[in-house]
């Protein structure tokens, strides 16, 4: 057995179609099947992202996405290494291929200086625990949009040429917090095509609003208008500064427009703070877990985990 990369063009054509019932969502499949190839073929993913397998016997039995993703802890930047679309063949199950690949994925991020490995786990987290991964505070939210102020706001929808103004409103914010995902233009690039592609909702369409004052962004939100669901889906919102923040409510009522709900992955650090009392609960899919690989992992591990509180936006799921 050995570890090795899928050329993205294999992986498209030989996993692809047993991975579509599970990950495609509201796609055609080749819809789903382009997009992952533009995704390979994005500057993030020429740098940053490969499709991995397992191969036995020239046969590939189990497979995997890695994502290479840089995070901070304080002053310190961490090398982390993300593991998504885990996923073995229905006929080579219970021999043990999974737990095989991911031990020498870990063991070769290791060896190739990654501090830190993360994965949002959507069923069986104790799979990932017996490898060294530890679950995280994984919530979600929600509350009725007629809680929230309604305001006149000068608002705009994002843009191809707004995602640089929004990006600097994200860094104003995240430069606020003790931990979290670091975006270089890659990885803005890559949530920008994500966004385009509305790929991680089965319904609803993409409804990304900025917030500006005095002609300047102060704020934005990126989430889903979903009428079926008579809500809308928040995978993130930031601000400049907290006269802006104080805004966020009136802006997040906007973008839900006539629709009785807003929800989402509960907001990381401090942001929740600016929303009336939600409901919260567990999630029950895309719980993340992380595992350290070096020091620096290990402390940035135990911060997360003594804190209580989420670590990041939807936005950063894999």
């Amino acid at each position: 057995m050995r570890l090795a990369e899928i050329k993205p063009e294999t992986y498209a054509r030989a996993v692809l179609p047993l991975t579509a019932p599970l990950w495609a969502g509201r796609r055609s499949f080749e819809e789903y099947a382009a997009q992952t190839l533009e995704m390979a073929r994005s500057p993030y993913g020429r740098r940053h992202y490969r499709t991995m397998g397992l191969y036995d016997n020239g046969t590939i039995v189990a497979s995997y996405k890695r994502y290479e993703r840089m995070l901070h802890h304080r002053e310190r930047r961490i090398r982390g290494i993300g593991f998504g679309a885990v996923f073995t063949p229905i006929e080579y199950r219970g021999r043990g291929y999974a737990s095989i690949m991911l031990a020498a994925a870990l063991d070769q991020a290791r060896k190739n200086g990654s501090e830190i490995a993360f994965l949002f786990s959507d069923i069986r987290p104790q799979f990932y625990s017996a490898l060294g991964f530890t679950a995280l505070p994984s919530r979600q939210f929600s509350l009725r949009a007629d809680t929230l102020p309604s305001m006149r706001l000068d608002l705009a929808y994002v843009t191809d040429d707004a995602w640089m103004a929004v990006r600097r409103v994200f860094e104003r914010w995240e430069n606020r917090r003790d931990a979290g995902f670091l975006r270089d233009a890659a990885v803005w690039n890559w949530i920008a095509m994500r966004a385009r592609h509305g790929s991680e909702y089965r319904s609803g369409r993409a409804t990304n609003l900025l917030l500006r004052r005095r002609g300047r962004i102060a704020a934005y939100v990126l989430g889903v208008r979903a009428p079926e669901a008579d809500a809308y889906g928040i995978d993130e919102f930031a601000f400049a500064d907290e006269t802006a923040g104080a805004m966020i409510p009136a802006l997040l009522r906007a973008a839900a427009g006539d629709l009785r709900r807003v929800w989402g992955w509960r907001p990381p650090d401090g942001a929740g703070r600016l929303l009336p009392k939600p409901s919260v609960r567990a999630r029950k899919s895309a719980v993340l877990m992380m595992a350290p690989l070096a020091a620096a992992g290990t402390a940035l591990l135990q911060h997360v985990a003594e804190s209580g509180r989420d670590f990041c936006w939807a936005t950063d799921h894999i």
